[in-house]
């Protein structure tokens, strides 16, 4: 698998669930009315994503992700139900992009001679001039 943020997965719209539902919080009248608030449903094991994207998103330390292994999203931040589905897609999107960028493998290294003695030498030198800020000590 690649590295990177070169991988994109496009998710088929058949594998999520969105239901529209009344909004929480201010609005006055139109909470009341409109059913502008979108709620999506993703079942990860169920989706047509490569398994190792599936073990990594279902690993993820995330709120939305339920222990089922479904991904619940709930948009509410717009009026329009549109902008609110929108917002849920982009947001489920980002998600699983998260999980299928693979960091790179850190291989260790070890400082090579000379960069161990020129430490040194600096640790030395520093020592001294410390040294020098101390009380000058008068000789009898």
């Amino acid at each position: 698998m690649k590295t990177g943020s070169d991988m994109k997965f496009i998710i088929p719209e058949s594998e999520i669930e969105l239901s529209a539902v009344r909004s929480a919080g201010a609005g006055g009248q139109n909470v009341n009315k409109v059913s502008s608030a979108i709620h999506l449903r993703f079942d990860v094991a169920a989706s047509s994503l490569p398994a190792a994207v599936k073990a990594r998103l279902l690993g993820l330390k995330d709120q939305r992700i339920t222990r089922d292994g479904v991904v619940v999203i709930k948009a509410q931040q717009h009026r329009s139900q549109d902008m609110n589905r929108d917002e849920a897609l982009e947001r489920l999107q980002e998600l699983v992009d998260r999980a299928a960028f693979v960091p790179k493998t850190r291989r260790p290294t070890k400082p090579t001679r000379s960069s161990k003695r020129k430490r040194l030498e600096n640790k030395v030198r520093r020592g001294r001039i410390k040294q020098l800020r101390g009380k000058v000590q008068q000789e009898n």
